[in-house]
């Protein structure tokens, strides 16, 4: 992983968990601790699933854009079947209160696209490589 992914990757995932503590937190008034249970649970997933995509579209990158593309795109692919057969495994589970698994989920996922979009944006990354510019000079030397 490159130090720019981890940048971003970092300033992801610290206010995505600081904001799953405080959805845990609310879910503990709300719903007991079956609701916290369930928002733990909705933090773990939302961390993982982009975490993962996060290390996958980084290492891809690596490789060429076309790579990176591809791995944007099935790893959004296979978190969305993931999510359909964790829900489908898991209907009817009375362990922890669904709702607040439900909204942990939306509201982490809100966080960490603006936290990632933030960490992106502040990220001093060439997108060209000036080098390789027409008029650049380059050194030709053996």
């Amino acid at each position: 992983m490159q130090s720019s992914d981890a940048r971003i990757l970092r300033g992801a995932a610290i206010p995505s968990g600081l904001a799953g503590l405080a959805v845990i937190a609310a879910a503990v008034p709300l719903a007991g601790t079956k609701g916290a249970l369930g928002a733990a649970l909705g933090t773990v997933v939302v961390l993982a699933f982009f975490t993962i995509s996060v290390i996958a579209v980084g290492y891809a990158a690596r490789i060429s854009p076309q790579m990176m593309f591809a791995a944007a795109i099935f790893s959004y692919l296979g978190k969305v079947l993931a999510m359909l057969a964790l829900v489908a495994v898991l209907d009817g589970v009375t362990l922890w209160n669904t709702k607040a698994f439900a909204w942990s989920v939306i509201v982490l996922t809100l966080v960490w696209v603006v936290a990632e979009a933030r960490a992106t944006m502040k990220n001093k990354t060439l997108s060209l490589d000036p080098a390789g510019a027409p008029g650049v000079a380059r050194d030709r030397s053996p």
